[in-house]
């Protein structure tokens, strides 16, 4: 990290401090002519380091050469923080860009405005700063923190936010009050701004005209470091979306279209980087095409690499065998349903013998670790649907000591990881109620009892206390702001959500109603209202619905993306 100056220092410890951007007497901050950006990352260095969101954000706005962007990573939000590029105060900067992946992220943002000395409601923010709000909760639902935020951008950085940036720049510069600055911007594309912006505001993507199956700009990690989950691993985006649609699953529906990378930007990207290792993000990495001729042509420049989760349908002799012959000796396989008719309520399009034979055949390659995960709480499930995965289970160690025959040297352990389901806006699940705690921990009680006296198997389990509060602050409306503003007063937020039942009821307890606006729908995604309800009515009655054809949008019709991604007259 570069070493701050002198005068850095005393502007970072409050003993020299600029006029308020934006006042009558304020001039320009001193940045040498450019506008000073604070980008702020929830969570620690090492957590930072391991999301590609806000990296995509600072690499688009550091080439600005009208732009000073400068990282803050705010661990848990108590001190006021100071750069991580130069130690300087947060208040010396004007623009204030959040990047927020994550519900359980709205407490350390409210906490460090808060210590930085800038008041956390927009409200009581009539002057510069202005808070800028980005990432998958700023167009999934932006509701909960309305209060807070001046702005919201609403969809992909790529797509006009580093115009943005330079409008406010401009405005800055010249003198003009905040408020005229937002009214003067409020329907530019991509741009919400309560209670200014005309809704629903219209999600912005990145789509090569001409083909929306190519991700034209694969996001890449900027920076790596020892504390990142991943310390010297270029990350490389692959897809952006998924096909499949899955009706749990958020990535499925609200980055539509699904989109692939060209391999030759992504080698293009390696040999820039140059990196030791490369790790692989992507939602359907198995549907690439090019996926295996990537990994033959990293390994033959010997470069390492990693894989997010792979289905098993896409797990092929030929795939699998040059994964072990490259040192890969962990595999995950997402399950989801505990029986065959939640995965076809999940629309989760899985031929159990496909994910045997894929267990199989890892056992017998030599694979020591596979990683199989389920989700817990359907609003359709009940005690059949454990009783059928506990025979499920028995077959996957049966297909495990198949493949692994005679041998006993080679083992594979079996970890079952099991999460809570949270309906999230957007999926066909928004209109179900949410399993209560109680529920939740019964269910994972049963699985305890199912693993508990299976050699080589280990569970892992989510909080169910914390599903639920994700739970709140991904379906409320503004209301919901009340529990962030509860947790930073009562210092945490077990004690906020007591005191906070009554609305939790009202968000997560009920099914909603087939015609109830949802306060998410300030956002127009392009995947239209009646296709998500006809899912929702088919994934009751346990029926299959086609996922998004490789050849595109124009192909389909299904979900209203085709019409939404066409010019507007």
């Amino acid at each position: 990290m570069k070493r701050p100056s002198g005068a850095e220092r005393k502007r970072a410890h409050g003993r020299e401090r600029i006029p308020r951007p934006g006042s009558a007497q304020a001039p320009p901050p001193d940045h040498g002519g450019r506008l000073p950006v604070a980008l702020l990352v929830p969570g620690d260095e090492g957590m930072g380091l391991s999301a590609l969101g806000w990296q995509v954000v600072h690499r688009l706005l550091s080439r600005e050469p009208e732009m000073a962007v400068e990282r803050f990573f705010l661990g848990k939000g108590f001190h006021a923080p100071q750069s991580h590029d130069s130690g300087k105060d947060l208040l010396l900067f004007p623009l204030m860009a959040a990047s927020v992946s994550f519900e359980e992220d709205f407490l350390p943002l409210l906490r460090t405005l808060a210590a930085a000395g800038v008041p956390p409601l927009r409200a009581e923010r009539p002057d510069y700063p202005l808070v800028l709000v980005g990432g998958p909760v700023a167009f999934i639902n932006p509701a909960p923190l309305a209060p807070l935020a001046d702005a919201f951008w609403v969809g992909e950085a790529e797509e006009g936010l580093a115009e943005f940036c330079l409008a406010m720049k401009r405005a800055l510069f010249e003198g003009v009050p905040k408020p005229t600055f937002l009214e003067s911007v409020k329907n530019l594309p991509g741009l919400y701004v309560p209670g200014l912006t005309k809704t629903p505001v219209r999600r912005v993507v990145a789509v090569d005209g001409a083909d929306s199956t190519l991700l034209s700009c694969p996001a890449a990690s900027s920076f790596t470091g020892p504390s990142a989950a991943f310390p010297d691993a270029l990350l490389l985006e692959i897809n952006r979306g998924c096909p499949h649609a899955c009706r749990f699953c958020a990535a499925g529906f609200v980055y539509r279209p699904p989109r692939h990378a060209r391999m030759d930007d992504l080698m293009a990207l390696v040999e820039q980087g140059q990196p030791q290792k490369v790790g692989l993000v992507g939602t359907a990495l198995t549907d690439w095409p090019d996926l295996l001729p990537f990994l033959r042509w990293l390994a033959a420049r010997k470069t390492k690499f990693s894989l997010s989760s792979l289905r098993a349908d896409g797990l092929t002799e030929e795939l699998l065998t040059f994964l072990r012959q490259c040192g890969i000796r962990t595999i995950t396989l997402a399950l989801e349903g505990a029986s065959e008719r939640l995965r076809r309520a999940a629309n989760k399009k899985l031929d159990a013998e496909v994910f045997l034979e894929a267990v199989e055949r890892a056992a017998r390659l030599g694979v020591n670790h596979l990683r199989v995960y389920i989700i817990l709480g359907w609003p359709f499930e009940g005690p059949e649907d454990y009783d059928e995965f506990e025979g499920f289970l028995g077959r996957i160690i049966a297909a495990r000591d198949r493949g692994h025959g005679a041998k006993t040297r080679e083992f594979m352990r079996i970890t079952l990881g099991a999460s809570s389901l949270v309906p999230k806006p957007f999926t066909p699940l928004q209109w179900a109620p949410m399993m209560s705690e109680a529920g939740l921990i019964a269910a994972q009680k049963r699985l305890t009892e199912m693993t508990r006296k299976l050699r080589g198997v280990a569970l892992n389990v989510d909080a169910p206390f914390q599903a639920r509060l994700q739970g709140v602050l991904s379906r409320g409306g503004e209301e919901a702001f009340r529990l962030v503003q509860l947790a930073a007063d009562e210092g945490g937020w077990k004690k906020a959500m007591r005191r906070f039942e009554a609305e939790t009821a009202e968000i997560l307890d009920r099914e909603r109603g087939a015609d109830e606006v949802f306060p998410w729908e300030v956002i127009d995604l392009g995947v239209s209202r009646q296709s998500l309800r006809r899912e929702y009515e088919r994934a009751a009655r346990a029926l299959h619905s086609p996922g998004c054809p490789p050849k595109g949008c124009d192909s389909c019709g299904l979900c209203g993306m085709d019409a939404w991604l066409k010019p507007e007259a």
